[in-house]
C-alpha cells in the first residue's frame, strides 16, 4: 500500500492509524518512508535545497512556519536533474520491492512513493507524461495506492513549508498524473476521523472480513492465545471490530 499527495495532506495522521488498527488486528505491518528507504542521494538533494536555494530545513508547524525551497523550485536544469534522479530512485524501489517480497509482513506500507516524485515534474509538458508513464510501468505497483486529495489552503495550515502557489499546482500535478497513469485510488478532502474510515471502507473490498478473521485467528494461535475474535455480523464491522 502506498500513501501520497501534497505536503500537509494528512499521510502521516492516517498511516499512524492504520498502522496501529492492523496491529491491534494481529497482523504485521512493514513501514517504508520513500526519502529515507528508497531515494538515492538524499543528503546532496538536502543541501542543495539548503544551500544552493537557500531554503529552511526541517519540518514545518503552524507555530513555526518555514520556507522550503527544493522541489517547489522549478526550471530546464533541474527539470534534468530530477528526470536523472528518479530513474535511479525508480530502480532503488525495484530492489527494495524485490527484498519486500520475501518479507513475513501481511501489510508493507508506503509513506510516498514514486508517484510523489513525478508530481513534482511539469505534467502538462507531453514529454513530462511520457516520462513519468515509463517510471510507473518500471516501478512495481502496489496493491493498492491512495492519493489524499486535501485542500491546498489547509494543508499549508497544518504544515506551512511552501508557497500556496506551488501546492496548489502540485495538486494539480497530483490529479494529471493520476489521469495518465491511473495509479491511485483519490480519497477526497475531508476530515482525517473521515479520510480513516473511508481508507477502511476500500479496505475491505479488498481483504474480506473472513480473511482477516482467519488471519487474525492464526496470529492468536501461534501466540497461544485462545481467544478468538467474534465474526463481525456485516462488512461494516470490519473497522469497529479491529
Amino acid at each position: 500500500m502506498s500513501f501520497s499527495g501534497i505536503d500537509g495532506a494528512g499521510k502521516s495522521t492516517q498511516i499512524e492509524s492504520l498502522c496501529a488498527r492492523l496491529k491491534e488486528a494481529g497482523l504485521a505491518v512493514e513501514l517504508i518512508t520513500f526519502w529515507n528507504d528508497i531515494a538515492k542521494l538524499t543528503r546532496i538533494r538536502e543541501a542543495a535545497g539548503h544551500t544552493l536555494f537557500t531554503g529552511d530545513k526541517g519540518v514545518g508547524t503552524p507555530d513555526t512556519p518555514i520556507n522550503r525551497r527544493d522541489k517547489n523550485v522549478q526550471s530546464r536544469l533541474m527539470t534534468a536533474v530530477r528526470l536523472c534522479l528518479y530513474f535511479v530512485d525508480t530502480v532503488s524501489l525495484r530492489l527494495v520491492m524485490g527484498k519486500l517480497a520475501k518479507s513475513d509482513a501481511d501489510f508493507v506500507i508506503f509513506d510516498r512513493y514514486i508517484y510523489d516524485e513525478l508530481a513534482n515534474l511539469p505534467l502538462r509538458n507531453p514529454a513530462a507524461r511520457f516520462y513519468a508513464r515509463l517510471m510507473v510501468k518500471l516501478s512495481p505497483k502496489p496493491d493498492v495506492g491512495y492519493l489524499l486529495d486535501a485542500d491546498p489552503v489547509q494543508a499549508r495550515a497544518r504544515k506551512p513549508e511552501y508557497p500556496i502557489e506551488f501546492l496548489l499546482a502540485n495538486r494539480a500535478s497530483y490529479l494529471t498524473l493520476n489521469d495518465a497513469v491511473g495509479a491511485m485510488t483519490i480519497i477526497a478532502s475531508m476530515p482525517a476521523q473521515d479520510v480513516e474510515r473511508q481508507v477502511w471502507k476500500h479496505l475491505q473490498t479488498l481483504l474480506s472480513p473472513a480473511e482477516m478473521k482467519k488471519r487474525t485467528t492464526e496470529t492468536l494461535v501461534d501466540s497461544g492465545d485462545p481467544g478468538v475474535p467474534a465474526r463481525p455480523e456485516e462488512p461494516d464491522a470490519l473497522p469497529s471490530a479491529l
